[in-house]
């Protein structure tokens, strides 16, 4: 038998629990290697024109510049490309939170008509031969034989060991840096202003909120409602994490907003009402009122949580 040893994380002790899904499908040497290689592969599209790395670009913390995602035949997808960063600790998965396992999710720009427009079965038929998946899946698996759950499995190590935490942030935290005046004061502001849902070590807490931001029309977006088919759930999104935000523009569930700067300016101004808007808006006329200055220092505070060696800078 091949060894394939489990590949070592550098996790700050800090960090919350690994999720449960990590724990069955721990990342290996070789299982990270053909994960990467499946998530390069355009030949998971139906015209073999794009891979997951194609919208998932590593400069952009795994997203990407456009407003919404760009799949075959230019075709513009319902959302904005999500990065992907510190996905063994969370316990939802797409801005609607549709799926739970990260095993489960790539199954959904492989189906999806304005993404890959392929299916598992195309794939499979297009690289089961080929020599390079074989010797992998040997080194993985113990045999040459491609599955679909093998897949699955593989690009999920792959996403897995894509942990981000050598920010300016970190360093602080374990005093390796220091913040400078302002981002210390932007730290004071966002913990007033911000942490009660972009809180803990991932600058989320997962909840789903309506927070008024600008509607997509598209007649297939309802938000977390179209998951639990509930009202009170229309238009609500998974609160994202903040980590790397300075290298993922445009934002907002379909690239609302051009930069961060255009984010607090309309959050100062006043978001759109709704009866589900969340109670920390609603409770303060709709808005959360911030000066230029606190603007300026937010974004100097921000700043401090992008990973440059996580985005290849």
């Amino acid at each position: 038998m091949i060894d394939n040893p489990e590949i070592e994380l550098a996790i700050p002790s800090y960090f919350p629990e690994l999720n449960s899904s990590f724990n069955l499908n721990k990342p290996t040497k070789f299982g990270v290697e053909l994960g990467e290689k499946f998530f390069n592969d355009k030949r998971f599209s139906v015209n073999n024109s794009i891979s997951c790395s194609s919208c998932h670009q590593q400069k952009n913390a795994f997203a990407d510049n456009e407003k919404q995602a760009i799949g075959v035949y230019n075709r513009i997808g319902l959302r904005n490309t999500p990065p992907i960063q510190n996905l063994a600790f969370l316990k939802f998965y797409n801005w609607d939170g549709s799926k739970l396992r990260l095993e489960n999710q790539p199954l959904v720009p492989i189906i999806t008509h304005e993404e890959m427009n392929s299916s598992i079965v195309e794939i499979i038929a297009k690289i089961e031969n080929d020599s390079e998946y074989k010797s992998l899946l040997k080194k993985v698996f113990g045999d040459e034989k491609l599955t679909a759950e093998r897949i699955y499995k593989s690009i999920a190590q792959y996403e897995y060991s894509l942990i981000s935490a050598k920010s300016k942030y970190d360093k602080v935290k374990i005093s390796q840096a220091s913040f400078t005046t302002n981002e210390q004061k932007g730290l004071q502001i966002f913990q007033k202003k911000c942490s009660s849902c972009h809180n803990g070590e991932l600058f989320t807490d997962e909840s789903f909120r309506n927070i008024g931001f600008p509607i997509n029309l598209d007649s297939n977006e309802a938000g977390r409602a179209r998951v639990t088919g509930e009202m009170k759930d229309y238009m609500s999104f998974r609160v994202p994490s903040l980590r790397n935000v300075e290298y993922t523009a445009p934002y907002g569930s379909f690239g609302q907003f051009p930069n961060l700067k255009a984010v607090l300016d309309y959050l100062d101004n006043g978001v759109i009402d709704s009866d589900n808007l969340d109670p920390i808006l609603k409770n303060n006329g709709n808005r959360i009122p911030l000066t230029e200055q606190e603007k300026n220092r937010l974004l100097d505070y921000m700043k401090t949580i992008s990973d440059p060696t996580f985005v290849g800078k």
